[in-house]
């Protein structure tokens, strides 16, 4: 796992109506990736974003497109997201029945693969893959909804799976996603965390200022 940590700014919360001024915009604030939250409306209830849309948000930066994919079953979806732009997919175990052949699925489309665990879902479903994935995603609400508040429930879960990765000297960066403010920030960095996914932290807090915002939440 690399120590060094990333902001994923989730666009979730941004500007829908100049979505393209937003990427750059996160792009100039020193965002290191750009996280898409990509719903279904039957995995979780709600509707996104789907891959034409992240086509034509492509052009607007050079910065990695953090894809967490809520849909299922998944591997239908999988290439038309790789196609669009996305350099890391993230999936949910439970959206599919063969979670090797979905984590292959994204490898062979030469992209790097990530897995989201739910708060309650158990680290058991993932123990199998970490030697074939790039990033393990704890969800710290119930994903659906930005906006949301933090669940502390999920920092024994992101502990436990930082031990097993750093016992098992993997290359694996462990991101959290859900409620993620300029407090709870360190609890998840301290737990184990070098990925946050920050939304409405990020566009709201310091009237919007997104470069402050993502200073702080790297230097708490």
């Amino acid at each position: 796992m690399t120590s060094s940590i990333k902001i994923s700014p989730s666009i979730l919360s941004a500007d829908f109506s100049k979505l393209g001024e937003e990427i750059t915009s996160l792009d100039k604030a020193g965002a290191d990736y750009i996280h898409v939250d990509v719903m279904d409306g039957h995995f979780v209830p709600n509707l996104t974003i789907g891959p034409e849309v992240i086509k034509k948000l492509r052009p607007f930066t050079k910065k990695v497109f953090d894809v967490h994919l809520m849909i299922s079953p998944v591997d239908q979806y999988i290439e038309a997201y790789s196609k669009a732009g996305a350099d890391i997919i993230t999936f949910h175990p439970e959206a599919t029945e063969d979670t090797s052949k979905t984590i292959n699925l994204i490898k062979k489309l030469k992209k790097k693969v990530g897995i989201s665990l739910k708060p309650e879902s158990s680290i058991d479903l993932i123990k199998d893959h970490l030697s074939k994935i790039d990033l393990i995603l704890i969800m710290s609400v119930e994903p659906g909804f930005g906006g949301q508040k933090f669940m502390p429930k999920v920092l024994d879960k992101l502990k436990n799976i930082a031990k097993i990765v750093s016992e098992k000297k993997l290359n694996i960066d462990i991101e959290i996603d859900g409620g993620i403010n300029f407090e709870n920030c360190r609890l998840a960095k301290e737990a184990g965390a070098n990925v946050l996914v920050s939304g409405s932290t990020i566009f709201k807090e310091n009237k919007g200022d997104l470069k402050k915002n993502i200073g702080i939440l790297r230097s708490n």
